[in-house]
């Protein structure tokens, strides 16, 4: 039934109508809102008399889009109408600057020594300086700098939307044990010990000038690892799959305990510290649980709904990825608008959806839906790491230098950083088959990167709730920027000297993949011997549940791949992988037979 009204919604005319019935549905409620805040429940101003408030001619309204008249005595053929276009424009140039450095970054040898995100800051830096000299010349929300709501809303998403659309989930779920243990523990463990051996610097060195609250809100900011760096820094130097997986995993996961931690603190300076109660510490803790179960949940809710609105796309293929972008969108804001982890809900959104959708929409659809994910996470990345570089000096009055407070925050980051890989991985290594290196461990504890989310949140703090918000702002700034240019310039040479094994960039042919799926048949059938449950069954149970309630709903061609054979599924899709590799190279593929025609050789061969 539901499938039936669904495919008559997807006709067009059926489907104009809905839109149209939608669209007036939802924008009623706006525009009443709309004319009661301007003049009240009745429709009335604010006396209640109903009229309108009249504009002196040549005065400029005070209210945001209100019309007024100019005092005009000829027509002008040309105007220059630059304040309305400045905000967008600057912000123009910034991207071609830094887009033409990057060009000529990569066409340098400096691209050997040094990542991009920090020719991208040093851009931000010369931006910072030009605004704290001529502050006057630049516009409130130009000279502001990175803010919460431009970070969190409009710059962040994009990049966590390709984290999880293009994220090795096989790699990721093989390891999801040990992610979870340096994501949730080693971020409390960070926390904490940051926390308690700062507020002993304080009362030590001090004179007890920083609480124990405002130093737990500190440190959980300060102690997670920030995706977007790892991101940055991690894809240049090539390290192997699994290792990439563990530090970008962690620091994908470490956003739920981050923001819960944050959330906690910062309420807790609300309440006081002598106004504290038990069940205020164990509200916060099960709020853990809420937040990251709860964004999950948002999100695969939205790949669920994104993967069934794909299914009758195919007559409209113009809309399929402006769809699957809405759609990964919403999750972010609707996760956030309930206070949940927003990067949990894009991220298991898009790792969700992704195989039904690509099955659903068109090879067309495919290929522009990727690179649009791609340029709108490089664009994103690249504005944060300039308005990270450009706030840092445009933001002067912010600063408050504190010499023992930011060492020690930068001995302690480090230190404890190290310490928790190691008695984590020690721990973890009791129950893998492929153990952890300590060559490895030793990249993950200096990966520890620091970045925009940090900033960020450090940015948020209210001055009168947390005193020595200047003295936490400078020195977030500096281990930001240390993390950045002094272990992002430097793991590459170590990861090198250390001989640290890199990235396969060979594909899997064949015969390997059909050896690796009757090695997972194998093991499961062992684990069910046993009677042990494990991953294997896990992931065949799972398989088995996919392949007999949610493709048939999610697939518009379920029964139709389903006939096929794997077989010819797998040497089909290689067939493509080599077909675009070799136009990539070429330009053109030679005068042979298409995969369909090998396919249907194949079929005629069975």
């Amino acid at each position: 039934m539901l499938l039936s009204i669904l495919k008559r919604i997807a006709t067009k005319r059926v489907s104009r109508f809905v839109f149209i019935l939608l669209g007036v549905f939802f924008s009623l409620p706006f525009r009443t809102l709309q004319q009661e805040g301007e003049y009240g429940a009745d429709g009335l101003d604010g006396e209640g008399n109903g009229e309108e408030e009249r504009m002196i001619p040549g005065e400029l309204p005070e209210e945001e889009g209100a019309c007024y008249a100019r005092n005009v005595t000829e027509y002008e053929v040309v105007a220059v109408e630059w304040v309305e276009v400045y905000v967008p424009y600057i912000i123009f140039i910034w991207v071609m600057l830094a887009s033409l450095a990057k060009v000529g970054f990569h066409h340098t040898g400096f691209s050997a020594y040094f990542p991009e995100s920090c020719l991208l800051i040093a851009i931000g830096f010369i931006i910072g300086l030009i605004i704290s000299f001529l502050p006057e010349r630049f516009h409130g929300e130009i000279s502001g700098g990175l803010n919460g709501e431009l970070f969190f809303i409009f710059l962040l998403p994009p990049i966590m939307l390709e984290a999880g659309y293009f994220m090795p989930a096989k790699a990721f779920f093989n390891n999801i044990g040990t992610i979870l243990l340096y994501a949730v523990v080693g971020t409390l463990f960070n926390t904490f010990t940051i926390g308690f051996s700062l507020y002993g610097i304080s009362v030590w060195l001090l004179n007890s000038q920083i609480s124990l609250l405002e130093c737990l809100t500190f440190s959980s900011l300060i102690s997670a690892v920030d995706p977007v760096a790892v991101l940055a820094v991690f894809e240049e130097i090539h390290v192997n799959e699994v290792l990439h997986i563990l530090v970008f995993g962690e620091s994908l996961l470490n956003d739920a305990v981050t923001i819960v931690l944050y959330r906690m603190f910062e309420t807790f300076n609300e309440i006081g510290e002598e106004n504290l109660e038990a069940k205020h510490v164990i509200l916060g803790l099960l709020s853990f649980f809420v937040v990251s179960i709860g964004g999950t949940v948002i999100g695969l809710i939205f790949g669920f709904l994104t993967s069934l609105l794909t299914r009758f796309t195919h007559h409209v293929i113009i809309v399929e990825p402006v769809i699957v972008l809405a759609m990964s969108y919403a999750s972010y804001l609707t996760a956030e608008c309930f206070k949940l982890s927003p990067i949990l809900s894009i991220v298991f959104c898009a790792m969700f959806m992704k195989p039904y959708v690509e099955k659903n929409i068109s090879a067309q659809s495919r290929t522009t839906l990727r690179h649009v994910i791609k340029m709108l996470s490089s664009v994103s990345e690249t504005l944060i790491f300039i308005f990270l570089g450009d706030t840092t000096l445009a933001e002067l009055k912010n600063h408050e230098w504190n010499t023992a407070f930011v060492m020690f925050t930068l001995l302690f980051c480090f230190v404890y950083r190290f310490l928790g890989v190691m008695w984590q991985t020690a721990l973890m290594n009791r129950f893998r088959l492929a153990e952890i290196s300590k060559k490895d461990q030793f990249v993950m504890g200096y990966g520890g990167i620091r970045g925009a989310i940090a900033f960020s949140l450090v940015a948020l703090l209210c001055q009168e709730l947390v005193a020595s918000k200047n003295i936490m702002f400078t020195t977030t700034v500096v281990v930001v920027m240390f993390t950045m240019f002094v272990q992002g310039i430097t793991i590459k040479p170590l990861v090198n000297l250390l001989e640290i094994k890199k990235q396969e960039h060979s594909k899997p042919t064949m015969n390997e993949k059909i050896y690796e799926q009757v090695n997972a048949h194998l093991m499961s059938g062992v684990e069910d011997i046993l009677g042990h449950f494990g991953h294997y069954q896990f992931k065949k149970k799972w398989d088995h549940f996919n392949k007999t309630y949610i493709k048939r709903v999610l697939l518009r061609d379920y029964y139709k791949i389903e006939e096929e054979s794997k077989f010819l599924r797998v040497a089909a899709q290689l067939n493509e992988e080599e077909a675009i590799e070799y136009i990539q190279k070429h330009g053109a593929l030679p005068n042979t037979a298409s995969s369909n025609d090998l396919a249907g050789q194949g079929n005629n061969g069975l």
